[in-house]
């Protein structure tokens, strides 16, 4: 069966990313047209292996565009009943990036509105040019200073 990528396969690539359109698209559009909707609403290029998801007016239909190496892949999903559960969009955002895991949720009919995130860490991104505090400095190079008439 061809179908969309596995979610453990999606998780081990973080150079793969999810974008959501917000606004619902015209599901009689194909390849071209959704790879324009695609570059327009995000900002991204199609070609980059990224998924782009587009949803119909009623919500029950859900495309999926990727380029698989040597041409465009289009993944759609009619719902016989009930509607996709889309995460929370801010008024006036375009697109939305998704998690492999929300993805997976929104396919199995989990409602990402009230999904609730913990709180988790995350890495500041300017990490190597901060400093470390004084008093941190001032321990080490006070605990671990050669003896008095020794280099090291």
């Amino acid at each position: 069966m061809i179908g969309l990528p596995k979610l453990s396969q999606l998780d081990g690539v973080a150079s793969t990313r999810i974008w959501l359109a917000s606004q619902p698209a015209d599901m009689r559009c194909s390849f071209d047209r959704l790879a324009e909707l695609a570059a327009s609403v995000t900002g991204e290029d199609p070609l980059s292996g990224h998924l782009f998801l587009f949803r119909g007016r009623g919500g029950d239909r859900l495309k999926v565009l990727y380029w698989d190496a040597d041409g465009y892949a289009l993944w759609y999903k009619r719902l016989e009943e009930g509607t996709f559960k889309l995460p929370k969009i801010e008024e006036g955002v375009r697109s939305v990036q998704l998690r492999a895991s929300e993805l997976a949720m929104m396919l199995d009919g989990i409602d990402l509105k009230s999904v609730r995130r913990v709180k988790r860490y995350q890495r500041k991104k300017d990490w190597l040019s901060a400093k470390p505090a004084d008093s941190c400095v001032g321990h080490f190079n006070r605990t671990h200073a050669a003896p008095a008439g020794e280099s090291g």
